[in-house]
């Protein structure tokens, strides 16, 4: 059983920043594909950024060039350095982990908001 827990969101200007952390209960890199998924007032769960469990980084394209992925092995986190941040961005922002021995585990989410 892996446990994840987010931190980081808050309210936050348009144009400004924040930087989401997920902590796993486990060592991730090397056993875990870490994904970022947002949902929005339209109550989709939206694809924002992945990093493998060997270190291989994918984004949408909606924030690719303003957002980054990054892990500290030894924190056990991921984290999402979100530049740039638009109103349509308000969502809560889950942290999701695969396993490469399988399994699928959730965070419980951290509310991002971006007033317009």
């Amino acid at each position: 059983q892996v446990q994840l827990v987010e931190s980081g969101g808050g309210l936050v200007q348009a144009g400004g920043s924040l930087r989401l952390s997920c902590t796993a209960s486990v060592r991730i890199f090397g056993i875990l594909t870490i994904t970022w998924h947002r949902q929005g007032p339209r109550n989709e769960r939206l694809f924002v950024a992945r990093i493998t469990y060997h270190g291989i980084r994918n984004y949408s394209d909606s924030v690719k060039g303003r957002f980054t992925i990054s892990n500290d092995d030894r924190e056990n986190a991921v984290y999402l350095q979100m530049n740039s941040l638009k109103p349509e961005e308000t969502a809560v922002y889950y942290c999701q982990a695969s396993a490469r021995t399988g399994g699928s585990y959730w965070g419980q989410g951290t509310q991002v908001t971006v007033p317009s």
